[in-house]
């Protein structure tokens, strides 16, 4: 009976997430007071501390709780690495997504994508390209494969300015070192 009822909860969590807050939450309450190490319900309590109230640190803890309860849970490597890059913790996503891309059933070509997103992040705009890359070659769907596209191109510009102002940096030094050059000589 108990794990009947664990489910009516955790089935009553997933149908109120995302519109019915108040009722997911209570209905999390109870699935997780019959079973706490339940990797499912952890995955969603931290989603509702991540998504809905921006407390990424409480957020990790609950999804550091659902890999212990279960590494092979597909679902919560991206939640939880989408979750490490807004809060800013690029290696310790970078590493997730790594160790994730070895767990079967992961959604690789998001992955890839979320490693592109975190190297463009930390202004490592070749890395976020072939992260990039490698989840287009991946791709099954044809509007993201389009998507993917236009995210490369928009990196690459970034490579573009970045590139130009470098040069006009590099000029505008070089004209100050010529200009203090020639007027020691006029001296």
């Amino acid at each position: 009976m108990e794990r009947t009822n664990y489910n009516i909860y955790l089935f009553k969590a997933l149908e109120a997430y995302p519109y019915e807050l108040e009722k997911a939450v209570e209905a999390l309450n109870y699935a997780l007071s019959y079973e706490p190490k339940n990797a499912t319900a952890l995955l969603l309590m931290a989603r509702v501390y991540s998504e809905q109230l921006g407390d990424y640190e409480t957020a990790k803890e609950y999804y550091a709780e659902a890999l212990a309860a279960d590494m092979n849970n597909p679902n919560i490597y991206l939640y939880y690495a989408y979750t490490l890059f807004l809060n800013e913790d690029y290696e310790e996503a970078k590493k997730l997504l790594d160790y994730a891309l070895t767990v079967r059933a992961t959604d690789k070509v998001l992955m890839h994508y979320y490693l592109g997103l975190i190297n463009e992040a930390q202004m490592k705009y070749t890395e976020a390209i072939k992260a990039m890359k490698v989840a287009r070659e991946q791709t099954l769907n044809e509007d993201f494969d389009a998507f993917l596209g236009r995210q490369i191109q928009r990196i690459e510009k970034k490579i573009s300015q970045q590139t130009k102002e470098k040069r006009h940096k590099d000029a505008q030094e070089k004209s100050k070192k010529t200009g203090v050059l020639r007027r020691l000589n006029l001296l």
